[in-house]
């Protein structure tokens, strides 16, 4: 029985960790990939249709061995997700190119409040107060360590609320498909990852195009970028399965909130493998942000325990002669009683 409680503690770290690490890994991989001083791969929408396109073939290959069973989610549900989904990434994009870094990293940081509203209005969701604080002690947070420059335009902040709106539905619909067709994380993600895929490989050079004038065509693939490549692909498939896993198991505000521990890792590993910058501000800022996800999972965790059902006493659920009453047995002996003294018991 103690082994049975520990098993899903285990399991969620497991699967923050996973998302941390493989999030992590990508990006610092990316930042090989795609930097003037790296190998220039200036392509990130056609990227991303790379990671679902090899996402799509773990999930093809699981599905064919036996390891995992895939089940029946409506195709007009599955394109409309991966429209909203793939809206989300070419917003995005839009609007780092189109922006100031620091607005762009505002736009993500508003992704939290507008997460929690969404909730609030789609799944009714109540937040205490004490949630409420940890939020905003970790969006400050990482306001402090990341935002620098703010610079806007009515381009740009078209494309980030458009964004930052895609992507919070996003987040919300994986939970709730989770919920609503009882299939698995990965069950799910093999499902939207072939329609991505194709999608974003097709349109993907051409969005690439507008935001670089770069063609893909005329990228000279050396080995080094291949490998890259391959190994952003690579780490993209353990990203995408731990999102999935993350929000389905807990909530999409949670993987917002916990979420930005990837940006000061980042901000930590920049520093050390790319000589990056790192100010009073910007250790501050992380202190802040570190304490915020601390306060935050404690307020959850205190949240869930004071909806938990209050067990009874074991002397409640014996009968006369020391014998445990089943519940259904108690429950129909209770009513029974009311019947029969013909009265209304508080």
């Amino acid at each position: 029985m103690e082994a049975e409680k520990k098993t899903p503690a285990v399991s969620d770290v497991g699967a923050w960790a996973m998302n941390v690490v493989s999030s992590v890994s990508l990006i610092m991989a990316n930042k090989q990939l795609m930097s003037s001083s790296g190998y220039a791969f200036a392509f990130a929408t056609t990227l991303t249709g790379f990671h679902f396109t090899v996402t799509a073939l773990v999930g093809w290959i699981s599905n064919a061995t036996g390891y995992s069973v895939s089940k029946h989610v409506p195709l007009w549900e599955l394109v409309w997700f991966s429209l909203v989904a793939n809206t989300s990434i070419t917003g995005m994009n839009l609007s780092l190119m189109l922006n100031s870094v620091g607005f762009y990293q505002i736009s993500k940081l508003s992704m939290i409040p507008v997460v929690c509203l969404m909730e609030w209005v789609l799944n009714s969701k109540h937040y205490t107060t004490k949630v409420i604080s940890a939020v905003i002690v970790v969006a400050a947070g990482v306001g402090i360590c990341t935002v620098t420059d703010v610079e806007v335009n009515a381009k740009g902040f078209i494309c980030a609320c458009v964004a930052v709106f895609c992507t919070s539905l996003q987040q919300i619909t994986i939970g709730s498909f989770q919920k609503k067709y009882n299939i698995g994380s990965f069950e799910l993600l093999s499902k939207t990852a072939p329609i991505q895929a194709l999608s974003l490989v097709i349109l993907g050079p051409f969005v690439d195009y507008y935001l670089n004038g770069r063609s893909l065509l005329n990228y000279p693939f050396s080995g080094g970028a291949t490998f890259f490549i391959l190994l952003s692909c690579s780490l993209a498939v353990f990203c995408n399965m731990s999102q999935y896993l993350c929000i389905g198991r807990f909530s999409a505000t949670s993987f917002q909130v916990l979420g930005h521990m990837k940006t000061v890792c980042v901000l930590i590993l920049g520093w050390i493998l790319f000589d990056s910058a790192l100010t009073v501000k910007n250790i501050l800022g992380m202190l802040l942000a570190v304490m915020g996800m601390v306060v935050y999972s404690w307020a959850v965790e205190a949240e869930k325990k004071a909806a938990a059902p209050i067990p009874r006493n074991k002397s409640d659920m014996l009968d006369g002669d020391g014998e445990d009453v089943p519940l259904k047995a108690r429950v129909s002996g209770v009513h029974a009683g009311d019947l029969e003294d013909g009265e209304m018991k508080s």
